[in-house]
């Protein structure tokens, strides 16, 4: 019988107790990742309104936290968890807005319509859109970009010429000023009280423009950049004017929709210069004064339900009708479209170009493909909800 030498009984303990520390290791390391997973399911579901990008890496006998986030009580949360489990971390996660801001956390977008992508460059996705006057969060910056929260709550990339950087008390001096709100579809800005006179800019419905003086029946406007220029007063209503004119109803909400009629579809889009489905309900809400969420599958969860089995007679005028796949054993509902009730079994909706369609199958503008993947209606008009805003409850553009 062959005896255990020392030497051999010596690496057979170090192996094992290599081997029971691998082990620890990784057992630490998956509960490390649940809890990220776990702060990330709670505080950053959707990745669209919220960033939490942190992940840990082991170094020497510790993990370090990278990342950044622009949640601080999310990043609280995850130290506070892995505190009690006894884990050994490195915080070095960014909290946003950076420091390299320099106080410039808050901004307006100063042309007709920013286009807003998922990544700092102009190939990247269009992402949605902001029009002039819109108050936004900053960030961080990347070269001449800027990563933005809209008042919806979008994160987003913009470049340096469609957004003014401002400090909190800038940006809440501007809010006190008196502005309009340009009413139509398309038009311009003038160097002088004069049509004829040289373009400053383009405007589109929802702008909104610090004013100056009448003048002529113009209006005489700044921008947030400085620019100033002259509005058609017949084309634009002084905001809180228009503010306290504000009944949104059902036939208010259809006769907006109808004013829209033909505009392209674009992917991303959200202004009278091109809608895409969602993008077009949510202009037309908001020309009715009431910001309501960027994306369908986020629409979806506003309002109360009104029908899931096709019982359109329940519907009213305004109503949003949302399409998509059906939930399955294997596969969850996934909503893809959205259109806007506006009676007489029809709907309006941007599918190619915003165009009106039918759920009667005897209808000459009868949309089959949309009925066999309709999927619910929701009534978001005149309802309390977390994820819409009340332009006359809410100082967005206050005055």
């Amino acid at each position: 019988m062959r005896l255990i030498t020392s030497e051999v009984l010596f690496f057979f303990l170090l192996s094992f107790m290599i081997s029971c520390g691998n082990l620890e290791e990784k057992a630490e390391k998956v509960l490390l990742e649940e809890q990220i997973s776990t702060i990330k399911n709670k505080f950053a579901p959707d990745k669209r309104v919220a960033l939490f990008q942190v992940e840990a890496v082991a170094r020497e006998g510790k993990y370090l936290l990278k990342g950044e986030s622009n949640l601080p009580e999310a990043v609280s949360a995850l130290k506070k968890r892995l505190s009690d489990d006894n884990i050994d971390f490195i915080d070095s996660i960014q909290l946003l807005p950076s420091a390299d801001l320099e106080g410039k956390t808050r901004g307006l977008i100063t042309i007709s319509v920013a286009n807003l992508r998922s990544n700092p460059k102009h190939s990247a996705e269009l992402a949605t859109q902001a029009t002039l006057g819109t108050p936004i969060k900053i960030y961080k910056k990347k070269g001449d970009w800027s990563l933005i929260q809209t008042p919806d709550g979008y994160l987003a990339w913009v470049d340096d010429g469609g957004i003014v950087p401002l400090t909190e008390d800038e940006l809440e001096r501007w809010k006190i000023t008196k502005k309009i709100i340009y009413t139509e579809t398309y038009g311009h800005v003038y160097e002088r009280p004069d049509k004829s006179s040289q373009p400053v800019s383009d405007v589109v419905a929802g702008n909104v423009l610090e004013l100056l003086d009448e003048q002529n029946d113009f209006y005489a406007v700044k921008y947030p950049d400085g620019r100033i220029g002259y509005v058609d007063g017949s084309k634009s209503q002084p905001y809180q004017q228009w503010l306290e004119s504000m009944e949104p109803s059902g036939e208010s909400l259809v006769t907006t929709s109808k004013q829209l009629m033909g505009i392209p579809y674009l992917w991303g889009g959200t202004s009278t210069k091109g809608v895409d489905c969602s993008g077009f309900t949510k202009t037309v809400f908001f020309l009715n004064g009431l910001v309501i969420p960027r994306d369908a599958s986020q629409q979806v969860h506003t309002g109360i339900p009104i029908d899931s089995i096709q019982s359109f007679d329940l519907l009213e005028k305004g109503d949003l009708l949302f399409f998509g796949r059906k939930a399955t054993d294997s596969t969850r509902e996934k909503v893809v479209h959205v259109g806007m009730w506006i009676g007489d079994n029809q709907f309006i909706h941007s599918s190619g170009k915003v165009r009106i369609s039918s759920m009667d199958n005897k209808a000459d503008n009868y949309d089959e493909f949309n009925r066999n993947r309709y999927l619910r209606s929701k009534r978001v008009l005149k309802q309390e909800d977390k994820g819409l805003i009340s332009l006359v409850k809410t100082p967005l553009f206050k005055e």
